[in-house]
């Protein structure tokens, strides 16, 4: 069975182009719109990988993430940024934080589900 993906994405468009492609591949994906609702939501669904958008409203992806990790629910849960920043320094300050991968924006609709699938287990991608 495919894994439970969270989208914690403001941008309505990065939302439906993330959650077409994950869908057509058999992913159920949950999407929350900023950090506290993605908090909370990912407490309630227990995801088996979140999809991580850095510049959100209410509280920074950064913040997202080092609140996730201090839960023992989900310190194991995968952590994908997916993120405009991509200066110098961004990818080290994002898995700092706690994340465990780093994709640029605009994703690539070609590569975008291969690559996430990297980080769930064999069977369940």
């Amino acid at each position: 069975m495919k894994e439970k993906i969270l989208l914690i994405e403001d941008n309505d468009q990065n939302r439906y182009l993330a959650t077409f492609l994950l869908e057509q591949r058999g992913y159920g994906v949950e999407q929350a719109v900023d950090g506290p609702s993605g908090i909370s939501l990912a407490e309630r669904m227990r995801p088996g990988l979140i999809l991580l958008d850095i510049q959100l409203p209410l509280m920074d992806g950064y913040a997202v993430a080092r609140q996730l990790r201090l839960n023992p629910v989900l310190d194991q849960t995968p952590i994908i940024a997916v993120t405009s920043y991509a200066m110098v320094g961004d990818r080290e300050k994002a898995l700092a934080a706690g994340c465990d991968g780093y994709i640029e924006k605009p994703i690539n609709p070609e590569t975008f589900v291969a690559e996430i699938e990297r980080f769930l287990p064999a069977d369940t991608a």
